[in-house]
């Protein structure tokens, strides 16, 4: 598998070794519920947004400002996010990679439930190409595994939708070294999408593995920075010595980590949408790498 480490131009990766998108994406998640509702870990992701045309504009002023990877999922508001993605994008063109996910259930808007049977997974990959109105899903992640069901089956099922023309890439969510090895002896995997951040790096080992296999690894929530981002912080620090925001900072970070990651910040807001973007700009010395690298990492306890 080959990647964009021959490539002159660093903000660009190739997912799967023939798609080529920029290392910043955008994450979905945000646009569902509305004002008031819980946001971060504790968001309820239930309900279509509250305002629908916002919601689209920004996810075309994204495409515009030069997002190529956007990220959703089934599980978001029950379809409504890949249909509202379908609705401010399609027909995508050759410009733009649509990455959802399959396997998790919600019975409630407190409940996200793995749920691996491979039928299921099958027929949901099914019904998300129908709401995204396209024939073949670029990268489709297994959204959580299924304990009770065995990975290669789990795996098999995405397999055989790729093998059917209807999916591309097949990526894995919160997923330990093991069970990616496990699931890489099934099929080929294009990306892992973990949680990880400057403050929070419980899967170093993960994004180490994939950058050896030529795997894109996709933190999410990337700029979850916590209490050490106040303005006499860190990130707030370096951010001045470089001439950028503490979430561009903190976006820099990860794409200074290794040339394999790409982070997907969410965000309702078009100015933050710019922002975030914005960080393909910032260039960061080894000192600073290092120093937030240490100091960060000492603060969070990571």
């Amino acid at each position: 598998m080959t990647n964009n480490a021959n490539s002159s131009d660093t903000t660009i990766f190739e997912l799967g070794g023939d798609l080529p998108v920029r290392r910043v994406g955008y994450g979905t998640m945000r646009l569902a519920d509305g004002p008031g509702d819980p946001t971060g870990p504790e968001a309820r992701i239930w309900t279509a947004p509250a305002d629908r045309a916002a919601a689209v504009g920004l996810l075309r002023t994204a495409a515009e400002a030069g997002v190529t990877l956007f990220d959703t999922a089934d599980a978001y508001a029950l379809g409504a996010g890949e249909e509202l993605l379908a609705e401010a994008l399609h027909p995508y063109g050759n410009g733009v990679a649509v990455a959802t996910k399959a396997g998790v259930v919600r019975p409630s808007p407190t409940e996200w439930v793995p749920l691996g049977h491979p039928a299921y997974l099958r027929q949901q990959a099914e019904l998300s190409l129908r709401r995204l109105r396209t024939e073949r899903i670029d990268l489709l992640y297994l959204h959580r595994l299924d304990e009770r069901f065995p990975v290669a089956e789990q795996v098999g099922a995405l397999k055989q939708l790729q093998e059917e023309g209807k999916v591309r890439h097949i990526g894995l969510s919160e997923v330990t070294v093991a069970q990616l090895e496990e699931a890489e002896a099934v099929a080929p995997i294009a990306a892992v999408q973990n949680l990880y951040n400057l403050a929070t790096r419980d899967h170093e080992a993960v994004v180490d593995h994939t950058a050896g296999r030529g795997i894109a690894f996709v933190p999410f929530f990337p700029v979850a920075m916590g209490g050490h981002a106040d303005p006499d912080g860190p990130v707030a620090r370096v951010a001045r010595e470089v001439g950028a925001t503490p979430s561009q900072t903190a976006l820099a970070w990860l794409l200074h980590r290794a040339p394999h990651i790409l982070p997907i910040p969410g965000t309702s807001s078009a100015a933050h949408l710019v922002e975030n973007l914005g960080a393909l700009d910032v260039a960061l010395t080894e000192e600073q790498f290092a120093r937030l690298d240490r100091e960060v990492g000492a603060s969070s306890g990571s």
